[in-house]
């Protein structure tokens, strides 16, 4: 079985090498850097899994980088950052990474963190990878949504997340609870502003009207509930 490929994108060495090691042990891949340029070249031949980045890089913003990631690698991105004020935790996940871990970290959480998200993600997977619904199709194996007229319009990983668990369980109530419990975020402020944010988005890109939405209806106090017809292929 082909082991998953974690990229490791971080300025200190002692970082990347006992990331590296614990990471190998348990069964992955690793490349690691020190620089984002050095990272982004080796995207050009690389697909990774998971993306592990700090946001303290010498030669560029690492915020930015991470919307870049998740807007057009489709991996796993997980902020590791010593920035552990929840405002620095919002504004990560409200630009795309599916998680955020704070330094000093035990390495075994990293891990456990790694394995959830891609158990969430092969798990999804047994549905398909593309789903129609309402004159959309969303593409998962490619992150796009198209039109009826043929126009995509790209989402990150962390927003299909949310997307997907809407198309999984059309018509039927999902309570904050469930979202935390099947996307793997802890209870929190910066985990429910992530997901008002996410939810936002998808409202935006399925050019839903913000004041009467027909597709993603927000049910005050209870969660939210999907009202397309969805078919998966």
């Amino acid at each position: 079985m082909k082991r998953p490929l974690v990229t490791i994108l971080d300025d200190e060495p002692d970082i990347r090498r006992m990331l590296a090691d614990v990471l190998e042990e348990a069964g992955f891949d690793t490349l690691s850097f020190g620089r984002a340029r050095s990272f982004e070249a080796a995207l050009a031949t690389h697909r990774p899994d998971v993306c592990l980045v700090d946001l303290s890089l010498p030669d560029t913003d690492g915020l930015t980088l991470v919307h870049r990631l998740a807007l057009e690698q489709g991996a796993i991105v997980i902020i590791i950052s010593g920035r552990a004020q929840v405002q620095d935790r919002v504004t990560g996940l409200e630009l795309g990474a599916d998680d955020y871990i704070i330094k000093p970290f035990d390495p075994a959480e990293v891990v456990a963190r790694i394995r959830a998200r891609l158990r969430s993600t092969k798990s999804s997977q047994n549905t398909g990878n593309t789903a129609t619904f309402n004159g959309w199709t969303a593409h998962f194996d490619r992150y796009v949504l198209q039109d009826d007229a043929g126009v995509e319009t790209p989402f990150s990983h962390a927003e299909g997340e949310v997307l997907r668990l809407f198309l999984d369980s059309p018509k039927r109530l999902i309570s904050r609870a469930q979202m935390q419990e099947n996307l793997g975020g802890a209870a929190s402020e910066s985990f429910d502003r992530a997901m008002d944010v996410r939810i936002s988005r998808l409202r935006t890109k399925l050019r839903e009207d913000p004041k009467n939405p027909k597709l993603i209806k927000t049910i005050y106090g209870a969660g939210y509930i999907f009202l397309g017809d969805v078919a998966w292929t």
